[in-house]
């Protein structure tokens, strides 16, 4: 195992930013960035022993800087979307940004990908990144210390840990938005690859993509992948959560019951890799990349398109702190957030 720091670039403020290359016994590489603390590139075997960079990502710092898709980015401090972009914690209530409609969508700007973080190597196999967020930050109540560690362990994990205290009532509820494709960066689409995922209900939402508070079985629908299912092979169903969101890009309620667990799968035909996601969180965003849409800047020159990746973010459910059947988001203060999600890649 080794991990390499070197020089990767400045911002346009004059920042320098380091690039973390972790590499393991078995040839697997993660690349990491102390700008946003983001996931650069994740290099794994395919079945023919060749290496696949299996996530989207730029050419450059500029290229993060902006990073409006989260390319390998950490979100905080609230993944998904909270309905209105208001909040209420303890009486108060609280104005967050309206940057999706009339809604709060990943926390808001500049988001935790954006900023620059103290990077550590706290073992010979774990990158540490730590930030600071101020009272009031994207709107959110109390000053926030917030860690996320990066572990590569022999047998081919990715494991992310997140961590996080303030001294006020807040919400914190992490995610990574790593855009996944198992075919590597000659790849334009990612609809052939399939998808298990260990949930047997999902929450529907309204036109905004804000759920409704109702949990609803997958049973019968285009949305049950508690077999492996293709990503297009369903897609175009005349099904309403899938017509309003141009494809999925739902919220799946786990089975762990609060446990780090395997939860999902994601397996490419052509290439052999099958990547496991772990979590602990209550539910995993499956999201199909609707909304990518030519997205310029990417590595070698590439453009990428519409659901050319997937992502599996886990998470608190969305818009959590309005309804009382979801588990809450909101850590209370002098308390300690923590939460560890995995991608593990085999060969098939």
């Amino acid at each position: 195992m080794s991990i390499e720091v070197k020089d990767y670039g400045v911002t346009a403020d004059g920042q320098q930013v380091k690039q973390y290359i972790m590499t393991n016994r078995q040839g697997m590489k993660a690349v990491l960035l102390n700008y946003g603390a983001v996931v650069t590139e994740i290099h794994v075997p395919d079945k023919e022993g060749v290496l696949q960079d299996v996530v989207w990502g730029y050419d450059s710092v500029a290229g993060y800087e902006g990073n409006g898709t989260g390319f390998g980015s950490p979100i905080g401090r609230n993944a998904n979307r909270i309905g209105g972009a208001r909040i209420e914690i303890a009486g108060k209530q609280y104005e967050l940004q309206k940057n999706n409609g009339e809604n709060n969508l990943h926390g808001g700007q500049p988001g935790y990908n954006c900023r620059m973080w103290r990077g550590l190597i706290a073992d010979d196999n774990k990158v540490e990144f730590s930030l600071e967020s101020p009272d009031g930050d994207q709107g959110f109540p109390g000053n926030a210390k917030v860690k996320i560690s990066y572990t590569l362990t022999e047998e081919n994990e990715l494991r992310i840990a997140y961590e996080a205290s303030a001294d006020q009532d807040t919400i914190f509820n992490l995610t990574n938005h790593s855009y996944f494709n198992l075919e590597g960066q000659t790849s334009d689409n990612v609809l052939e690859q399939q998808v298990w995922m260990d949930a047997d209900a999902f929450t529907p939402t309204d036109d905004g993509l804000i759920p409704t508070g109702e949990i609803r079985s997958v049973q019968g629908t285009p949305m049950d992948f508690r077999s492996y299912h293709a990503i297009g092979e369903r897609i175009e169903e005349d099904y309403e959560p899938l017509k309003q969101a141009g494809g999925y890009d739902h919220n799946y309620v786990l089975n762990n019951e609060g446990g780090y667990a395997l939860c999902c799968k994601l397996k490419s035909l052509k290439t052999g890799i099958v990547m496991e996601v772990y979590t602990d969180l209550p539910g995993m965003q499956l999201y199909s990349s609707n909304f990518l849409d030519k997205e310029a800047g990417g590595k070698s020159g590439r453009v990428y398109g519409r659901r050319s990746a997937v992502c599996f973010e886990s998470q608190y459910f969305p818009d959590a702190v309005h309804h009382e059947n979801f588990k809450s988001p909101i850590c209370p203060a002098g308390e300690t957030y923590r939460t560890v999600t995995g991608y593990r890649f085999t060969l098939e």
